[in-house]
C-alpha cells in the first residue's frame, strides 16, 4: 500500500507545483503587458525582462512567501503610458503605488477584480473618464487616492458599500453629481473632493441627486 500513496503524494506536488508556475506565469504576463503600455525614460523598470519567469526578481515589485505578486510600487518614477486590464489577474495584489507620474488613459474596469487591493493610488497623473463602478468590488480597500487627474462623471454609489474604506480623496478633477454621505464616506472630509466644479454638495438623507448633465 505504501507505493500507491507515494504515488498519489508525488501526483499532488506535481500538481501542485504546476499550479504555482501557471499562477507566476500569469502575473509575470500581467507585468509584462503593464511594461509594454509604459514609457520609462530614466530606465528604472529595466530589470522587468519577461523572460524571466518569476516576476519577483524585478526591481519595485514585493513579493509574498509564496512568491505571489502584493505591491507594486511604481510612484515618482517619470512614467508614462496608461494602465492595463491584465492588472486584474494580479490576484494577490494588496498596494498599487502610481502616484506622481503622467500616466494617461482610463482606468481598467478590471481593477474590481483585484479582491485583494488596500491601496490604490493614482495621485497627480493625467487619467481621464470615469471612475468605475466596478472598484467598488474591492472589499478590502481602505486608501483610494485619484485626486489631481481629469476623472470626469459621478462618484460611483457602489463605493460606499466598501466599510473597510478610510481614506478617499478625489479632489482635483472634473466629477459632476453629488457627494456620497453614506457608509465610509460619512467621515471623509469634504476638503477631500474639492477643485471639482461641476460636484455639488453631499446628498440628502442618503438620497442620490445627479446633476442632469452629469
Amino acid at each position: 500500500m505504501a507505493a500507491p500513496a507515494a504515488g498519489a503524494l508525488g501526483a499532488a506536488l506535481v500538481a501542485a507545483l504546476l499550479l504555482a508556475l501557471a499562477g507566476a506565469n500569469s502575473e509575470g504576463d500581467a507585468l509584462s503587458a503593464l511594461r509594454r503600455s509604459l514609457r520609462d525614460p530614466g530606465a528604472v523598470l529595466q530589470s522587468w525582462d519577461p523572460t524571466l519567469v518569476n516576476p519577483c526578481t524585478w526591481f519595485h515589485v514585493t513579493c509574498d512567501r509564496d512568491n505571489r505578486v502584493t505591491r507594486l510600487d511604481l510612484g515618482n518614477l517619470n512614467l508614462s503610458g496608461h494602465l492595463v486590464p491584465e492588472i486584474g489577474k494580479l490576484e494577490h495584489l494588496q498596494y498599487l503605488e502610481l502616484y506622481k507620474n503622467n500616466i494617461e488613459g482610463t482606468i481598467p474596469s478590471e481593477l474590481g477584480d483585484l479582491k485583494n487591493l488596500i491601496s490604490l493610488d493614482l495621485y497627480k497623473n493625467n487619467v481621464s473618464g470615469t471612475i468605475p463602478p466596478a472598484l467598488g468590488k474591492l472589499k478590502s480597500l481602505v486608501f483610494l487616492r485619484l485626486n489631481g487627474n481629469r476623472l470626469t462623471g459621478p462618484i460611483p454609489r457602489e463605493l460606499a458599500g466598501i466599510s473597510s474604506l478610510k481614506v478617499v480623496d478625489v479632489s482635483g478633477n472634473d466629477l459632476c453629481g453629488t457627494i456620497p454621505t453614506t457608509g465610509p464616506f460619512e467621515h471623509i472630509p469634504l476638503s477631500n473632493f474639492e477643485k471639482n466644479p461641476r460636484l455639488e454638495g453631499p446628498e440628502l438623507q442618503g438620497l442620490a441627486v445627479y446633476d442632469t448633465n452629469c
